[in-house]
């Protein structure tokens, strides 16, 4: 049994004991359980139901693994050529580790 739960403005495929890198939730603490309600699909053993545009009393429940991780480094640089203008900026996005414990549909 499967969802596609919307996180944070992103997709996800929920599978029970899955693990999940999600946007930063802000208020989330380590250790705590969170449970999602905007779920677009739900597969049960291949009975699909398909929400419009949610699945009425389908949720996800999840528990915080780690609140804050940080993602790899990505280097945004810009030139403009024979002018003399470059300009490096770095960006490390952050993460919330999820895991997901059950499947409610």
């Amino acid at each position: 049994m499967y969802a596609i739960v919307e996180i944070n403005g992103q997709q996800f495929k929920a599978e029970a004991g899955k693990k999940l890198f999600v946007h930063h939730i802000q208020n989330g603490e380590n250790g705590a359980t969170v449970e999602f309600d905007k779920v677009l699909l739900v597969d049960k053993d291949g009975a699909i139901t398909v929400g419009a545009p949610t699945v009425e009393g389908a949720k996800v429940v999840c528990e915080i693994v780690s609140n804050l991780v940080k993602g790899d480094k990505v280097i945004v640089f810009h030139k403009k050529r024979r002018k003399g203008y470059r300009k490096r900026n770095g960006h490390r996005q952050q993460f919330t580790e999820i895991t997901i414990k059950e499947v409610v549909a």
